[in-house]
């Protein structure tokens, strides 16, 4: 493996995708700032474009996977709910029925958004 200045050039590269998600999602950086910032680091345009849009693109990814789930979870709360209501035990489970709900809704937001 080639080395750069000491640093294994994997290294290297793993380094430069966590300093720009760091960016990203904890200091709110837009996609442009860190394509921006990490030029003025010393990556070169196409370099700083290729790591924001593969950033992009698994952060895309994780929000899809993570509102399937809440749809899934959410669903199965809800529907829960009412099949033990509707079992007739003597107790209405609003509280699965709403909280599934709200999940299935949410799950959906994040699924379909940005």
């Amino acid at each position: 493996m080639v080395l750069f200045n000491g640093i294994r050039t994997q290294e290297l590269v793993d380094q430069i995708y966590k300093y720009a998600i760091q960016l990203h999602t904890q200091e709110g950086k837009t996609t442009q700032e860190v394509r921006q910032i990490l030029m003025e680091e010393g990556l070169d345009e196409e370099s700083a474009t290729i790591v924001v849009n593969n950033i992009t693109r698994q952060l895309y990814q994780a929000k899809k996977g993570n509102g399937q789930k809440d749809m899934l979870y959410g669903a199965l709360w809800c529907v829960g709910g009412i099949v033990v209501t509707i079992a007739n035990i003597g107790f209405i489970f609003w509280g699965a029925i709403i909280f599934g709900g709200i999940q299935f809704i949410k799950g959906v937001a994040n699924y379909l958004g940005d």
